[in-house]
C-alpha cells in the first residue's frame, strides 16, 4: 500500500471532506493510545478484548488515521513520514 492510496481510500470511502482540527486530532489520538495502554495494563475487566487481533487493529488505527490527520492539518503525509524517518536515524546514531 502506498501512502497516497491510503489517504485516497480514507477520503473516498470513509471520511469524505470532513477535517479535524489539531484539538480534535489530539483527542482521537488519545483515545487510540488509551486503548493500547489498556491492552498493556491488562486489567481483569479487559481480558475478553485483549487479543492480538485487537492490538493489531489499534496499531493500524494509528497508522491509517495519522495519514488523514496530516492531511487534515494541510501537511503532506509523505513529507511528515520522511521527517520522522530522518529524525529516527539521527536519534539512533
Amino acid at each position: 500500500m502506498e501512502i497516497k492510496s491510503l489517504l485516497k481510500k480514507s477520503r473516498a470511502e470513509i471520511w469524505g471532506n470532513e477535517r479535524l482540527g489539531l484539538g480534535q486530532i489530539i483527542v482521537c489520538m488519545g483515545k487510540v493510545f488509551g486503548d493500547i495502554c489498556r491492552w498493556e495494563r491488562d486489567a481483569l475487566k479487559d481480558k475478553n478484548i485483549h487479543t492480538e487481533e485487537e492490538l493489531k487493529k489499534e496499531l493500524g488505527n494509528i497508522i491509517f488515521s495519522t495519514i488523514r490527520w496530516c492531511d487534515d492539518l494541510g501537511f503532506d503525509p509523505e513529507e511528515c513520514i520522511n521527517l520522522a524517518i530522518d529524525c529516527q536515524k539521527k536519534f539512533k546514531k
